[in-house]
């Protein structure tokens, strides 16, 4: 007869992530994960396969959660060029935020710890940029079909441009002791939309 599991492994992973998030890949051992999680190394290898794997499946959680709330932030009803607004600056204000300064973004975090070495973190780090340059550009492309965004503008260039400055500003904003840095880099690219 089968042993049923003793943990929720849903909840375990979200605290696998959580712990991936605050210290990154190396900065992680297994009996990190053994003692934050509270299960045996044996549970966690039989759930989630090695460190790396288990990495891998927290990263895809992330990016499921992260996904799903720049969808919803970008597919209201409605003007589209003030959603694109709102991210931008909530990008901006996240960066700086005291609560979430150390942690930056957990795909970028992995672009800069992984992204260089290791092909499975770098194929999903680039599905969730393409994921969001898709939802940028389809609201820019709403904005302009809407005579809010000026007909000269393309709506790819302009989401790859928020794309990349999304991304650094969370780099910065892990760093920097001035807020006015990247929300002022946030206005300036902003303007770009007028």
């Amino acid at each position: 007869m089968a042993r049923t599991k003793e943990f929720d492994p849903d909840a375990a992973l979200q605290s696998a992530l959580e712990l991936f998030w605050r210290r990154g890949y190396e900065a992680t051992s297994m009996a990190d994960l053994v003692e934050h999680l509270g299960i045996g190394r044996a549970s966690i290898y039989a759930t989630f396969g090695n460190k790396h794997e288990l990495y891998l499946k927290a990263l895809d959680r992330y990016n499921e959660h992260h996904d799903a709330a720049l969808l919803s932030a970008l597919s209201q009803p409605g003007p589209a060029l003030p959603a694109v607004r709102t991210l931008v600056r909530r990008f901006a204000t996240e960066a700086h935020a005291n609560d979430r300064r150390s942690l930056g973004c957990f795909v970028t975090n992995t672009a800069a710890e992984l992204g260089a070495h290791d092909r499975s973190a770098a194929r999903r780090v680039e599905t969730s940029w393409d994921h969001v340059e898709t939802l940028l550009r389809s609201a820019l492309t709403r904005a302009q079909a809407q005579d809010e965004l000026p007909a000269g503008r393309d709506p790819r260039t302009l989401a790859r441009m928020l794309l990349v400055l999304m991304q650094g500003l969370r780099v910065v904003g892990k760093v920097s002791q001035d807020p006015g840095r990247v929300r002022d880099a946030a206005e300036q690219a902003l303007k770009l939309l007028d």
